[in-house]
């Protein structure tokens, strides 16, 4: 017969049982995001006659102000709200955003738009964040759990692209974005039905210490410091959106005019190659959710310093591959699909080995007082990446030639890669105790 604490070690290796509900509401909303995303660009250049430079500058306020608004839900849930009410008023937000794209009229597209922004400020934070304290008793595993969790945001990735997009681009675009907006709703009944199977304990708000009535510990030294790498590793997060998310921008508009599409004798649309990254996750995700798994079991494991490094190298390979593409693109042939399979295997890897552990590392790391206001610190750097990535995009024209203006995005990943691994060299010692949990009080981060 097993005894308590042998059954106690086991436990600790398996993942909780509330992952399901939230991986499914992630899902199907990202099905919705997703979805629209792929057809933006597209549809801005196609239907309306944007320019280029103006689709990015659309493009560009929108993904970053997708990920400026959890900044302002972060703060508010952490002062005022719970967070099922903010889960449930940013999904109702987003729902209303996207029944407004369908409707044909400019003023309303724009409203859709920032409803989408919106509602994206109080839902994602505070999932991540709920989604993070299912793994405070299991530290071990919470790197490969937000890989699964991920999954479900890529799975939805997958999806949205196929359907929205063929809906979009083939039969109407506003179509495609209220297919969105199923979804969305489809998500909201998930999550109503799915939150009831959560532990309780993981709704409750813990107190600050210097904010309870009868507190007699002493403040937390490692505060500051936390909150110092988790700027940091923010930071360098930024090299990373603004070259990824050229998928969503000039790498969609390059499957558009510079790619032949054609498989099997038919033409595939090119919002649907969106979801080619997606697909990968699926593919690799679970895969490299066991790495770390099987690594973290050895003492292995690579912290997330290193793992955002690995990130950024990787980048770099996969955008040294559109380099190649570009330059054949511009002796005037259509270049293979290959060319973009292979961009975005690169840049999946890459973005499994830094935005989950992203995720991950926010909502081990952050002070209770400030979970969901770090989180949205979080996202910020993802609005600042996405804000490069969209403006970037539109004046690709003027960086002489193609191969060029992805080149950039060679030397950033290359960069950023060796200045965040020279930081972490002289500041290791600091750094692994502030990983480890252990207090740093007389060191600097």
């Amino acid at each position: 017969m097993e005894k308590p604490d042998q059954i106690a070690q086991i436990e600790s290796h398996i993942h909780p049982k509330g992952i399901t509900p939230l991986f499914l509401t992630e899902m199907w909303e990202r099905l919705s995001y997703y979805g629209m995303r792929a057809l933006l660009v597209l549809y801005l250049v196609k239907s309306l006659g944007f320019s280029d430079a103006d689709a990015g500058a659309v493009y560009a306020f929108y993904t970053s102000f997708v990920y400026l608004t959890p900044v302002l839900g972060g703060y508010l849930t952490d002062r005022f709200l719970s967070y099922q009410f903010s889960i449930y008023l940013g999904s109702f937000l987003m729902l209303c955003g996207h029944i407004s794209l369908a409707f044909s009229d400019l003023s309303f597209f724009y409203l859709g738009l920032v409803l989408l922004a919106l509602g994206n400020g109080f839902f994602k934070p505070n999932m991540s964040t709920i989604f993070g304290r299912l793994y405070d008793g299991k530290p071990g595993l919470r790197d490969s759990g937000f890989t699964i969790f991920y999954m479900g945001i890529n799975l939805g990735g997958l999806i949205g692209p196929i359907i929205c997009g063929s809906l979009g681009e083939r039969v109407d675009w506003h179509l495609g974005f209220l297919s969105a907006g199923v979804g969305m709703a489809i998500g909201m009944v998930v999550f109503y039905f799915g939150s009831k199977r959560l532990p309780a304990s993981i709704w409750q708000k813990q107190k600050d210490p210097f904010t309870a009535a009868n507190a007699t510990v002493a403040p937390d030294q490692n505060t500051k410091p936390k909150i110092l790498l988790i700027v940091l590793l923010s930071f360098f997060s930024i090299f990373f959106w603004m070259a990824f998310e050229q998928m969503g921008s000039s790498l969609n508009l390059f499957a558009l005019r510079n790619t032949d599409r054609f498989l099997f004798g038919f033409e595939v649309p090119a919002s649907v190659l969106q979801s080619i990254n997606p697909l990968f996750i699926l593919i690799f995700g679970p895969l490299i959710s066991i790495l770390w798994s099987s690594l973290a079991r050895r003492n292995q494991n690579p912290n997330p310093v290193m793992k955002f490094v690995l990130s950024l190298i990787l980048l770099g390979i996969g955008f040294l591959v559109m380099v190649v593409a570009a330059k054949y693109a511009e002796t005037g042939i259509a270049v293979s699909i290959l060319f973009l399979v292979f961009v975005y295997f690169w840049n999946t890897l890459s973005e499994l080995c830094l935005s989950p552990v992203g995720l991950s590392f926010v909502s081990f790391m952050a002070p209770a007082k400030y979970a969901s206001l770090l989180m949205g610190i979080w996202f910020l750097s993802n609005a600042f990446g996405h804000y490069a990535a969209g403006i970037l995009s539109g004046y690709q024209n003027q960086w002489g030639s193609m191969a060029n203006f992805y080149g950039f995005f060679v030397i950033c990943s290359f960069s950023g890669a060796f200045l965040l691994y020279g930081i972490y060299l002289l500041k290791k010692k600091s750094i692994l105790l502030l990983l480890n949990g252990k207090e740093i009080s007389n060191a600097r981060v």
